[in-house]
């Protein structure tokens, strides 16, 4: 049986990761991995996740199934911070939420209720996107089309966008949209640009599928959730993919929740059992101490406040360093190419060099972004920013 597999494609980011890891260089630097990064290059615990597993040890709670649905607790305190007050969002009694497998698992889940509901969708996605995204619906049997994303000056397209979705994107199109910090351009639209990409959903029918992965890393908590928040009071109908790996640090513990918007109680409750049915085929269960540390911090005011200050001290953090990168590049004759990455938002950044020159960036500097560009800012140790500096420099002055 096995040897009729055709060779499978690898995943470039972990083929990236695994190469930096032979690379046998005291200077090398690896801004490959979504994973924020202290000054000391290490991917710490917060205190507010310390405190709440120190809490749950010490109440040493069942271990028995939760359900389907995984954490009931987790669900509305999710529901709670993503979409703010129901009655002011108008979203009271039309929302639903599932905990999943991380981020990844929810964008499954909610692409195999797509293809349940109407088999062979179009979902639309950015072009860059996420590199799971396409993998993800496309495996789950949906049509995938793309829509450009960045401007030739690097900044949002608007004008491409919404022109590409307002003429070909159809009545029950779904179209992915990233509710922040875009990954892996770190370019977001405006707030007027959001506005406009929700009354273009209004009018030709398309329902927004939001996915929500680093919230609290570009403008601070609220303000990164304001337009998910927008376009859940405006359309009939929404999906949202909700990640707790990068604003609550718990990669390894792979939690997150699918959430589903309808315009009335019996059709999100039939979502949510179709949610539920689905995630049974593909894991059973979710698991469960991602989302006990979550809930335990949401719903004490002190470990929120706590979690919050250091939410926000990690975005501050991310904010400097890609400020000084900017000014180190200008600094060093190259401002025009600095501009573009100084409107930027978020964990990751996308350089301004070609496939090529990330190669020479690579293996002349020993660092590591991935082909297209895209580098984890959040990555960066605060004494290697001049080197990194110095590195792009060199490759663009060989142009």
């Amino acid at each position: 049986m096995l040897e009729l597999l055709p060779p499978p494609p690898t995943d470039p980011l972990w083929d990236l990761t695994y190469e930096f890891g032979a690379d046998e260089r005291s200077e090398r630097l690896d801004l490959v991995l979504g994973v924020y990064r202290d000054h000391t290059g290490r991917t710490p615990v917060m205190a507010a996740v310390r405190e709440a597993e120190i809490r749950l040890a010490e109440r040493s709670a069942s271990k028995e199934y939760r359900g389907l649905s995984g954490n009931a607790a987790f669900n509305r305190a999710l529901l709670a911070l993503v979409l703010g007050d129901e009655e002011a969002g108008g979203t009271a009694g039309r929302a639903a939420a599932v905990q999943t497998v991380a981020g990844s698992g929810a964008l499954r889940l909610l692409a195999d209720l797509i293809c349940r509901t109407r088999p062979g969708t179009t979902v639309w996605i950015s072009d860059p996107a996420y590199v799971n995204h396409r993998p993800i619906l496309e495996a789950a049997g949906l049509r995938v089309r793309t829509y450009g994303w960045c401007a030739p000056d690097g900044g949002f397209d608007a004008d491409g966008v919404l022109g590409t979705l307002g003429a070909q994107a159809r009545r029950d199109d779904v179209v992915l949209l990233q509710g922040c910090c875009h990954n892996p351009t770190g370019v977001d639209p405006s707030r007027e640009e959001w506005e406009a990409l929700a009354a273009l959903a209004v009018r030709d029918g398309w329902v927004p599928f939001v996915d929500l992965a680093y919230h609290g890393l570009g403008d601070g908590l609220e303000a990164d959730l304001e337009p998910t928040r927008m376009l859940a009071a405006r359309v009939p109908e929404m999906l949202v993919a909700v990640s707790c790996s990068k604003n609550f640090g718990l990669y390894s513990d792979r939690t997150g929740c699918a959430i589903v918007l309808g315009a009335s109680k019996e059709a999100v409750r039939y979502a949510e059992t179709a949610l539920q049915n689905a995630a049974r085929t593909l894991y059973s269960m979710p698991p469960e101490h991602g989302a006990a540390v979550v809930t335990t911090i949401l719903e004490d005011a002190g470990l929120t406040a706590a979690w919050r200050a250091e939410l926000d001290a990690m975005r501050e953090r991310i904010t400097a360093h890609r400020t000084e990168l900017v000014h180190r590049l200008t600094d060093l004759g190259h401002g025009d190419r600095a501009r573009a990455l100084a409107g930027q938002r978020g964990m990751f950044s996308m350089l301004p060099l070609t496939g090529e020159e990330m190669l020479r960036l690579r293996r002349q500097h020993a660092i590591y972004g991935t082909t297209a560009g895209r580098i984890n800012i959040a990555g960066i140790p605060a004494d290697r920013i001049a080197c990194l500096a110095r590195g792009m420099a060199d490759v663009l002055d060989a142009r």
